[in-house]
C-alpha cells in the first residue's frame, strides 16, 4: 500500500513537470503569436494549445503513465477530452478578455485548469488499467521482483509490511 502511493506521488510529480513543459511550450507559441502576428486570443490560444497537447501527451503516455496502450485509442480519448475543454476554455477566455483581462492572467488560469482534470481525465479514463504496461516499466517490475526473491526472508517481510 505505501508503496502504490509513492508510486502515484512520483507519477502526480512526473506530470506536474512534463506538464509545465508543456506550458512553456504554449505560452511562447501565445506569445509569439500575440506579440508579433498580433492575432486575438482565441487563434492564439488555439494553435498553442494543440502544440503543448502533443508534446504532453508523448511524454506523459512513455514516461509518466508507462502505458502500452493502443495509441489511436489513447489519442481518440484525449481527443474528447479536448472536445469539451476547448470549446468551454476557448469562450470562457475570450469572454474574460473581452471584458477586459489581461491575456495571460486568463491563460495561465485555464492552463492550471488544464492541468488538474487533463490530469485526473487521463490517470481515470484514458490510461485506466494500462498504467505501467510498457518495456520500461515491465523491466522495472521484473527487477523489484527479482530483488525480493534474492533478499533473506526477514527482508522480505519487513519489505511486504513497508509496502502494506
Amino acid at each position: 500500500m505505501q508503496q502504490q502511493r509513492k508510486e502515484e506521488m512520483v507519477r502526480v510529480i512526473k506530470y506536474v513537470l512534463f506538464s509545465i513543459s508543456a506550458g512553456v511550450i504554449q505560452s511562447l507559441a501565445f506569445t509569439l503569436l500575440h506579440e508579433l502576428l498580433h492575432l486575438t486570443y482565441w487563434p492564439c490560444y488555439l494553435t498553442a494549445l494543440v502544440l503543448s497537447v502533443l508534446w504532453n501527451f508523448t511524454l506523459n503516455r512513455k514516461f509518466t503513465f508507462q502505458s502500452a496502450a493502443n495509441i489511436p485509442r489513447a489519442m481518440l480519448l484525449v481527443l474528447g477530452y479536448y472536445c469539451v475543454f476547448t470549446p468551454a476554455s476557448t469562450l470562457w477566455g475570450n469572454a474574460l478578455t473581452n471584458a477586459g483581462w489581461n491575456y495571460y492572467v486568463v491563460l495561465f488560469g485555464t492552463m492550471l485548469v488544464n492541468l488538474t482534470t487533463e490530469f485526473l481525465y487521463w490517470r481515470l479514463v484514458v490510461y485506466r488499467g494500462n498504467i505501467n504496461t510498457n518495456e520500461q516499466a515491465k523491466k522495472k517490475q521484473a527487477e523489484l521482483l527479482k530483488q525480493t526473491e534474492t533478499q533473506p526472508e526477514s527482508q522480505q517481510t519487513q519489505t511486504q509490511e513497508e509496502n502494506q
